[in-house]
């Protein structure tokens, strides 16, 4: 029997490249290579892609820090319109100048789990290449990736569904360009606590507090150092939960709910408590809620996942405010960390599907998909 060929795609040009290098790590550990042959292509953080070797010991973040692709000269991709996979190597200069290419074939790729988080993978960018390769890939299609990543129009289709999503406002680049003295003031207006993040980035790089609105303007040139666009959400005093979202034959179902708490005065889940201070960290999979709110956010899951059109998998994040009982969508992540500390692994796991098993579950789906318009 011929085992579906799965290329793990890895690195990529965003901020979170380590981080994407990470989940690759543990997926290489954890893939079943009795159903898959695994091919780990790596991209650099110029955008080269490379075959790199088979080994998760190679990709993890370890101490807080991470795996870099590098490229010996060597690159490989898609040709568009098939699905073979082609290696080229460093060519002599005649054959670059005459636009000859002598390339290696790597054979028919069956499914791609692109395993990149942030701007250049997860936004669409990918999905659009890999359909236009008429390639099956797990996880999202380019809309839904695309509305996913960007935190405002996120927030926008979901207000439009009837979801309710905080207090928020955007600072595009031309108004901060042209007028700052408004961009800051449309900032202030949104409360006198504020997070200040990057409008398209993940993994909580660039993401400020704000308790002291005279500090708004470094919070927005710090956040503008990940995106030019930046959005500002009002501080919602709640406890933080999140719901893992899954994609079966009949539909998407929801996992149980987890929930993140930080310690620490005034802290919040940054870059460092994600990745670098982990004793600061407390999840619970699953957490402590009332049945009724429980049901309500798995419901809201599912409901955002399909608002969205999203396939696959999503984590959906939540403030759940105790006192009110009111329940806030923070945001959707359509390609969430599945490194050994990442929450969507281990809500699925206290769901009763062991990582193995989620992975073999998307790459299934994945195949069962058709590619283009559907």
């Amino acid at each position: 029997m011929i085992k579906p060929r799965v290329v793990l795609l890895f690195g990529g040009q965003s901020g979170e490249h380590q981080i994407s290098c990470a989940t690759a790590a543990s997926v290489l550990e954890a893939i079943d290579r009795d159903r898959f042959e695994v091919i780990p292509i790596g991209i650099t953080t110029d955008g080269q892609w490379v075959k790199v070797p088979d080994d998760a010991a190679l990709y993890r973040m370890e101490n807080g820090e991470g795996a870099v692709i590098k490229s010996a000269g060597e690159t490989v991709s898609f040709w568009a319109g098939t699905n073979a996979l082609m290696g080229v190597g460093s060519l002599p200069e005649e054959y670059r100048a005459g636009g000859v290419v002598e390339a290696e074939d790597l054979g028919r790729i069956d499914v791609v789990l692109p395993l990149l988080h942030g701007p250049f993978g997860e936004d669409g960018f990918i999905q659009g290449y890999l359909e236009s390769c008429d390639v099956r890939y797990v996880g999202c299609g380019v809309a839904a990736s695309a509305v996913c990543m960007d935190k405002h129009l996120t927030k926008t289709v979901l207000r439009a569904s009837g979801i309710a999503v905080g207090r928020w406002t955007q600072i595009p680049d031309r108004l901060w360009q042209q007028d700052r003295s408004l961009a800051l003031e449309q900032a202030a207006s949104v409360g006198p606590v504020v997070y200040v993040k990057p409008n398209r980035a993940g993994s909580s790089l660039g993401v400020s507090r704000v308790d002291d609105l005279s500090d708004l303007e470094q919070a927005i040139e710090q956040a503008r150092v990940h995106d030019p666009n930046v959005i500002v959400e009002a501080e919602v005093k709640g406890r933080e939960i999140e719901c893992g979202v899954l994609e079966f034959a009949d539909g998407p179902r929801a996992s149980v709910c987890g929930e993140i708490a930080v310690s620490g005065n005034n802290s919040f889940y940054d870059f460092k408590h994600k990745y670098q201070v982990h004793d600061a960290v407390q999840i619970k999979c699953p957490t402590q809620l009332p049945e009724n709110i429980a049901k309500q956010i798995q419901e809201i899951s599912v409901e955002a996942f399909e608002a969205v059109r999203a396939e696959g998998l999503a984590r959906v994040d939540f403030f759940y405010q105790e006192a009110s009982g009111e329940v806030i969508l923070s945001e959707i992540n359509t390609m969430p960390g599945m490194t050994p500390w990442s929450m969507y692994p281990g809500l699925w796991a206290a769901s009763g599907v062991q990582y193995r098993d989620l992975l073999t579950q998307l790459i299934e789906a994945a195949l069962a998909r058709p590619s283009g318009l559907r």
